[in-house]
């Protein structure tokens, strides 16, 4: 694929598209550059902003903003940098990472109502997808991630690491690597340099089947997320987004777990992980007043026979 037939895919694709600015998240590696500099085609400078956070955890990190710097002029962006301070009580360093970097997107996006791009791949799909598949016992860990999510958007989930690649050669956009990609300290990085490349030698077309695996699981949730409104629709007498506890209890069991995670979900405002797991136990509930916590501060309550999800 030429950097031309990338550049009209990524562009059909929408989600570049305006009216509002870009914030682009530039870490200065080659997904992230082929990112920016489509963006630039697709849209122009003025509409752009890049943010790249340092987080001053390696050696090579400021050489890397030094890197997205001179890319930002070359290609006349402007540039955020943010350096976040890390606490001894930060916990787990990725997830710190994880949470600096998108808050400070958030952040930069919220002061032009912007959206938040990034240079995921498929290739990040698929490694995505076997994470979750062995860290989180649930239906939605094997959906991946989507191409937009509300202020979100990842335009380069259809294009694999070769091609962005590929399109940096072509363009003489160079990039920086990351050595601790390579290594076998990080879960991903296990993933991608062990366990990937054993399930290519089990079929070659693995990565392949992974993505249209998750495609058909994307479209299936569509469908059950239209029986899960239904369910949650309300009437005779009871608000939307309640159901009664009698019509709870006789939903099929698959069923009755998908309107309880909706229910939990919606009640914190954020995917509440295992609360589906409670769907028996919140089935059983007795018709008076009484609750049940499903976690990440969430309970289920049953009040006049009615079932709904609240903040404990």
């Amino acid at each position: 694929m030429t950097g031309d037939e990338l550049l009209e895919r990524v562009a059909a694709g929408g989600l570049l598209a305006g009216p509002g600015p870009l914030v682009v998240m530039l870490s200065g590696g080659r997904d992230s550059v082929c990112l920016l500099d489509l963006a630039v085609r697709v849209r122009g400078a003025a509409a752009i902003r890049a943010l790249h956070v340092n987080y001053g955890l390696r050696e090579e990190a400021d050489e890397d903003e030094r890197h997205c710097a001179r890319l930002c002029e070359q290609l006349e962006v402007a540039l955020e940098v943010e350096r976040p301070a890390r606490s001894e009580s930060s916990g787990n360093l990725q997830a710190w990472a994880r949470e600096a970097r998108y808050s400070a997107a958030a952040r930069l996006a919220g002061e032009v109502e912007a959206t938040i791009v990034t240079g995921h791949t498929a290739d990040d799909q698929v490694e995505t997808i076997l994470y979750r598949l062995a860290s989180s016992p649930s239906r939605r860990a094997l959906l991946g991630m989507r191409p937009r999510d509300g202020r979100l958007a990842r335009p380069l989930l259809d294009s694999s690491r070769a091609e962005t690649t590929a399109y940096c050669e072509e363009r003489g956009l160079a990039w920086r690597d990351d050595a601790s990609n390579e290594g076998d300290v990080y879960a991903r990085s296990r993933i991608r340099q062990g366990l990937v490349p054993e399930l290519e030698r089990v079929h070659p077309a693995a990565k392949e089947n992974v993505l249209r695996t998750a495609a058909l699981l994307r479209e299936e949730a569509e469908l059950l997320a239209s029986l899960v409104d239904v369910e949650l629709a309300g009437g005779e007498g009871i608000e939307p987004g309640t159901i009664r506890r009698d019509r709870f209890a006789e939903l099929h069991p698959a069923l009755r777990r998908l309107v309880l995670q909706r229910l939990a979900d919606e009640a914190a405002g954020r995917p509440v992980a295992g609360a589906a797991r409670f769907a028996e136990q919140v089935g059983s509930l007795s018709r008076g007043g009484s609750m049940l916590d499903l976690g990440d501060g969430v309970r289920a309550v049953l009040e006049r026979g009615v079932l709904r999800a609240e903040r404990s």
